[in-house]
């Protein structure tokens, strides 16, 4: 098996930008969901309400992110410094964050693209979110993922789906941060610990999928059929969801990158 793709996501629910080699951290890859929208609450603010943060484009750069949208000009955004930007607790699924503050310019412009007011929050190393408890070891972080750092999907997974489907959908509908090559579908199920190229994982759980997958991102527009959330119910549902891909906690840092060997550990 071997890694077919990888993507990070800078802004949570933001447009993919794909990787052929990425830097493993503590919370995840690098540059991978450290920024995040909220609401005048400062409750986080992702694709399942507003379905255009697809469109929204956010690459690195030396000093911060470069955001831009169809029809906009772009605009960069500097990563806000914790000596001079006001930190403010945000809220995302149950944990609170104190995260920092970005130019008010960028807000203006995500709400202007968006149509809605809207925030942008960075996430500094003093931002702590810890991974969900029992999950994981004490000090384990998570980025503003939704609750691990690292998602992986086998690309036999998605074929085994796209077989069931009228029309075919893309990875990017279940944004993973690293698609695995080789294998059977679903054999990811059974994994529970891997090294993908020189660095372990421990695979924490399997995750659990939303109204989210039914959006397609180059539009930024659900489906009006529900696919492939309808299709999945039928075989991939759990008494309390609907499961696809693993959620990975790194244990070590470094560099992945496509084409790297991922060999099964632990199943």
């Amino acid at each position: 098996m071997r890694v077919s793709s990888l993507y990070v996501y800078p802004i949570k629910s933001s447009a993919p930008l794909p990787l052929s080699r990425a830097a493993v951290e503590p919370r995840g890859l690098r540059d991978d969901r450290r920024w995040m929208v909220v609401d005048g609450d400062g409750n986080f603010v992702t694709g399942r309400q507003i379905a255009g943060l697809t469109r929204i484009h956010a690459e690195p750069t030396a000093t911060g992110l470069r955001l831009s949208a169809p029809g906009a000009a772009p605009i960069d955004v500097a990563t806000p410094a914790p000596e001079h930007a006001s930190r403010i607790e945000v809220q995302v699924w149950k944990d609170r964050v104190a995260a920092l503050a970005v130019d008010p310019a960028a807000d203006r412009w995500l709400s202007e693209r968006l149509q809605t007011p809207v925030r942008l929050m960075f996430m500094d190393a003093g931002a702590v979110r810890p991974v969900a408890s029992g999950f994981g070891r004490d000090g384990d972080q998570v980025s503003f993922a939704d609750g691990f750092p690292l998602l992986l999907i086998s690309q036999g997974s998605l074929d085994g789906l796209n077989a069931r489907l009228a029309q075919p959908v893309s990875m990017l509908r279940f944004r993973p941060n690293v698609v695995v090559d080789g294998c059977t579908a679903h054999a990811e199920d059974r994994w529970r610990r891997l090294r993908i190229g020189d660095i372990e994982f421990d695979v924490a759980k399997a995750c659990r999928r939303c109204v989210f997958t039914t959006v397609e991102p180059e539009r930024g527009e659900r489906d009006p059929s529900g696919e492939p959330l309808r299709t999945l119910v039928e075989y991939r549902r759990r008494e309390d969801g609907v499961y696809f891909g693993q959620l990975l906690i790194p244990r070590g840092s470094g560099t992945i990158e496509t084409a790297a060997p991922v060999v099964v550990l632990d199943d």
